[in-house]
């Protein structure tokens, strides 16, 4: 008769007001449990935050660390305030109706957040595009920047 060994489960609280909410799952293979703890968390997400991946791991970005929400080859990542990108599981249309104001349309496939624009730069061909605090950059169409002309008096 062989004896396995019980793997227990292992659960840990930290409750820091200085620290961005983040939820962390080191798990040895995905299971049903997984599965659900990843749909409660990516379901609720507080008004402030938003759920997002990286490597293996499930991160809840703030709102405001995000620099801009973006589609690259069909898929929605937001991109943080070093630059690092996150896939979000959601489509670009449904985080712009949860978003607050300061996220602003800068083109088809973008959403920047205006508090972290650092620059608008014209490019040679006329275009504009916006740099982020972060370094990162993306260009900014004409009928939104048009927009963001008038609503900011620019």
């Amino acid at each position: 008769m062989v004896c396995k060994e019980e793997m227990t489960l292992k659960f840990r609280l930290i409750i820091d007001k200085e620290k961005d909410e983040e939820v962390v799952a080191t798990v040895h293979e995905r299971s049903a449990v997984i599965d659900e703890i990843e749909a409660i968390v990516t379901a609720n997400p507080s008004s402030d935050s938003i759920a997002a991946y990286s490597d293996d791991e499930i991160r809840i970005l703030s709102l405001s660390e995000i620099d801009c929400i973006t589609v690259l080859n069909g898929k929605t990542y937001a991109v943080d305030s070093n630059a690092k990108k996150h896939f979000i599981r959601k489509r670009l249309y449904e985080i712009e109706e949860m978003l607050p104001p300061d996220f602003i349309r800068i083109n088809k496939s973008s959403i920047g957040n205006r508090k972290r624009i650092h620059r608008f730069i014209t490019t040679i061909s006329g275009g504009v595009d916006a740099e982020f605090k972060s370094g990162f950059t993306d260009y900014v169409s004409r009928r939104c920047f048009a927009d963001i002309k008038r609503r900011y008096g620019l």
